[in-house]
């Protein structure tokens, strides 16, 4: 069976502000319900372990969502993940990170985490991360010195929706500019448009309406 390792944030809130905050669970849940109907086993991990914050776990409307967030076993693995000190990344095919603001404040920064996606992709892994989940390929440096975004094009939450999400003055730094000073080059679309980027075994999505998109280009790299 295939597996895929998703490292999620221990930070809680919108940079330093009391804002409550985390992993956006609509960009999990959704990868997650792509990721179940396919067969694909997964493990969620954190810098630290333990619970995992998240938000936008009620969200009227959004089925996939609510049945995600009611299954039994998802919850003991997000209330449990795994301290990424005791991972094996050779078992994993492929990683994923949703978004939320959370990881703007440690896995957009952390190199233990880093190393283990450098690893994974060195040995022919699958990368993938929707919406804010990019910055957590902000610190990977491959074992040549260079950078995984040096040669990599991706997409990310933009400048435009920080705005209109009312974030742009809170974010710890604003993930477009990162994105577009560090890698090969920034995708984006219409504001809230569904966007996938495929490049080089890296896959990204710009918001969380790209989220299902970016599930189901996952599910077909590792089937």
């Amino acid at each position: 069976m295939k597996k895929v390792l998703i490292p999620v944030t221990n930070h809680a809130t919108l940079g330093d502000t009391d804002q409550q905050n985390g992993t956006y669970a609509p960009e999990l849940t959704h990868v997650l319900h792509e990721l179940n109907n396919a067969g694909i086993d997964y493990d969620i991990i954190s810098i630290l372990g333990g619970k995992a914050p998240l938000y936008g776990t009620d969200m009227d409307g959004d089925d996939v969502n609510n049945q995600i967030m009611a299954d039994e076993s998802f919850q003991n693995r997000i209330n449990n993940t795994i301290p990424a000190s005791q991972i094996d990344i050779d078992a994993y095919d492929a990683i994923f990170y949703p978004g939320g603001f959370g990881l703007l404040s440690d896995l957009a920064i952390n190199k233990d985490v880093a190393q283990l996606a450098a690893s994974h992709y060195e040995a022919g892994g699958v990368i993938a991360a929707v919406c804010h989940g990019p910055a957590a390929l902000l610190p990977i440096e491959l074992s040549n010195g260079e950078l995984l975004l040096t040669s990599t094009s991706v997409t990310g939450f933009t400048r435009e929706e920080e705005v209109d999400f009312g974030t742009i003055n809170d974010i710890p730094f604003l993930l477009e500019e990162a994105l577009t000073r560090k890698s090969a080059r920034f995708n984006k679309v219409q504001p809230w448009g569904n966007l996938v980027i495929e490049d080089n075994r890296v896959i990204t999505g710009q918001n969380p309406t790209s989220a299902s998109s970016v599930g189901k280009a996952l599910v077909k790299a590792l089937v």
